[in-house]
């Protein structure tokens, strides 16, 4: 397996698990994981839109984000609100999560080897992080698999089992 493949492999695996957890929970989806609040799913799913579109279109392509109206709602800083009306329907985010992975897939289709070392667009604060094309290829991979944990919390906080053993 090349890198390129590997890297495609992960993505779809990242994207597999977060977005089968996060459909099942569309009839809840504000609960949050713990009794103190949290990240409930529908604010992750936004999160994960949000943060991917950074990472694709603002730093690798130096674009402004195609889903500006998540930042405030959704970006780093923001705090979940558990009123669903002030989100964006998670129909809606999951056709934008489909949408901006697509794309990364695309991008992913036509570079090679070398690529992954290219210099991104990414902010000065966020270079050591998002400095080149293989560490925001990273980030996708990692980014959805580290909030799926907390949509399985949430899960268990609406009292359901696990979808996996």
């Amino acid at each position: 397996m090349n890198t390129r493949d590997f890297i495609k492999l992960s993505l779809e695996m990242s994207k597999g698990w977060i977005s089968g957890l996060l459909a099942d929970m569309q009839d809840q989806p504000t609960t949050q994981p713990t009794s103190n609040g949290g990240n409930h799913p529908l604010w992750i799913l936004g999160h994960v839109v949000q943060a991917e579109s950074f990472l694709l279109d603002e730093c690798i392509q130096g674009k402004p984000n195609r889903f500006p109206e998540l930042k405030e709602l959704c970006g780093i800083g923001s705090v979940p609100q558990t009123d669903a009306s002030k989100y964006p329907s998670m129909d809606d985010m999951f056709a934008s999560f489909e949408q901006v992975r697509g794309d990364v897939i695309a991008l992913l289709d036509t570079i090679g080897e070398d690529d992954l070392d290219k210099a991104t667009a990414a902010p000065t604060e966020f270079a050591d992080w998002f400095g080149t094309y293989g560490q925001c290829f990273s980030a996708m991979i990692v980014h959805p698999s580290f909030h799926a944990g907390q949509v399985s919390d949430a899960r268990r906080a609406a009292g359901r089992g696990p979808l996996m053993m």
